[in-house]
């Protein structure tokens, strides 16, 4: 079996000034949403509906907001209501971990709806356009959460290559903060990225998006310790599952009408 490494939290120390590995990995997503942004208004059909560098760097300042301020009330409200009610400062304290993808997903939409009014774009061009760089930016969000020991896996046969010993928590586990890395974020950026190099139906991007990451999350969420769980029609079924389950079924609805679409309206980027 593999044993945690248990690396510092904790990168760069400069006297008071402490700067956490897991901080530093939603700066690597902020690179990687600038880089590969660069690379996709390159794109000829892209170009086409005139996005800017500008554009996409007054985007990362809003999408920013939208993933803090979202991800870590998504955390509150969704997986620690009673937790972070009697310990409130906590809220607060973001560089321990503990955010939400789907409350940031939620951010985000909100914060690009306030960018796409301020610059009178169609909310749906400017989903279909960010969708691509989100993915990999959510895989180094869960190497975040691997320095710091969180989101253990199940229990793993101990037979497993790559059953890992987690700290504070007895018998072999499933890294599951390196399979969502893998499979939400890498393995989803991948088949993401190849659809969206050619021009589609507005919106057929942004749903894709979501079906995708609704399936993979659902599927890897079984190899996770879930924060809660429930039951359907005799089934258990994780936290994580029962907020993925509506991103899947909005995403079919959402590329059934981007595909029914009368000829001749515009693509997306």
């Amino acid at each position: 079996m593999l044993i945690h490494p248990q690396p510092d939290p904790i990168a760069i120390s400069l006297g008071p000034v402490q700067i956490h590995w897991y901080g530093l990995m939603y700066v690597v997503a902020f690179a990687l949403f600038i880089i590969l942004g660069r690379v996709r208004i390159r794109m000829p059909h892209v170009a086409a509906q005139g996005w800017t560098r500008d554009d996409l760097d007054d985007m990362l300042f809003y999408g920013m907001l939208g993933v803090i301020v979202g991800g870590r009330l998504g955390e509150v409200l969704f997986y620690q209501p009673l937790y972070f009610l009697a310990h409130p400062l906590e809220i607060f304290m973001i560089w321990k971990g503990g955010m939400s993808f789907h409350g940031g997903f939620l951010g985000v939409l909100i914060a690009m709806a306030l960018w796409a009014r301020k610059r009178k774009r169609n909310l749906l061009d400017v989903y279909d356009f960010i969708a691509p760089l989100v993915p990999l930016g959510y895989a180094a969000g869960r190497m975040g959460n691997f320095i710091n020991a969180e989101l253990p896996g199940r229990l793993a046969d101990p037979t497993l290559p790559w059953a890992m010993l987690w700290p504070g928590v007895a018998g072999p586990r499933h890294p599951s903060p390196l399979y969502q890395a893998l499979v939400d974020g890498v393995l989803v950026f991948v088949i993401l990225w190849l659809f969206a190099r050619k021009a589609r139906p507005r919106l057929a991007v942004g749903a894709m998006f979501t079906l995708l990451y609704g399936c993979a999350r659902f599927f890897t969420e079984w190899f996770r310790v879930p924060d809660w769980e429930t039951t359907v029609f005799g089934l258990p079924i994780t936290s994580g599952q029962v907020l993925s389950l509506p991103m899947i079924v909005a995403a079919l609805v959402m590329l059934a009408w981007a595909y029914r679409q009368a000829p001749g309206r515009p693509v997306t980027a």
